[in-house]
């Protein structure tokens, strides 16, 4: 017999009882299960830490000197220009 597409997976997890009060309080609060209620607070979470770890956030300032940085980039370092002579040499002789 084929398997369902849309079945679910279970997770278990251990929670102090005073936790497991406060989560029953706010599912019952939404009209929720504590299984919809952990379900949707779990994805929210999720959601928030993804996007947390993609998005860089910077100050006004630190903004403003990113964008002068873009605009006006310092000067090589020597070291850095005989790394770029370097690296056209080896992609010149590997063509």
């Amino acid at each position: 017999m084929p398997q369902l597409a849309n079945r679910t997976a279970r997770i278990e997890a251990r929670i102090a009882p005073e936790a497991l009060r406060i989560v029953k309080r706010a599912a019952e609060l939404q009209g929720r299960s504590v299984s919809d209620f952990v379900v949707a607070a779990a994805q929210e979470a999720a959601h928030r830490t993804i996007d947390e770890a993609q998005v860089i956030r910077l100050s006004a300032e630190d903004q403003q000197r990113f964008v002068e940085l873009l605009l006006y980039p310092p000067a090589m370092a020597p070291a850095l220009k005989r790394a770029k002579r370097a690296h056209a040499r080896l992609i010149a002789s590997s063509r």
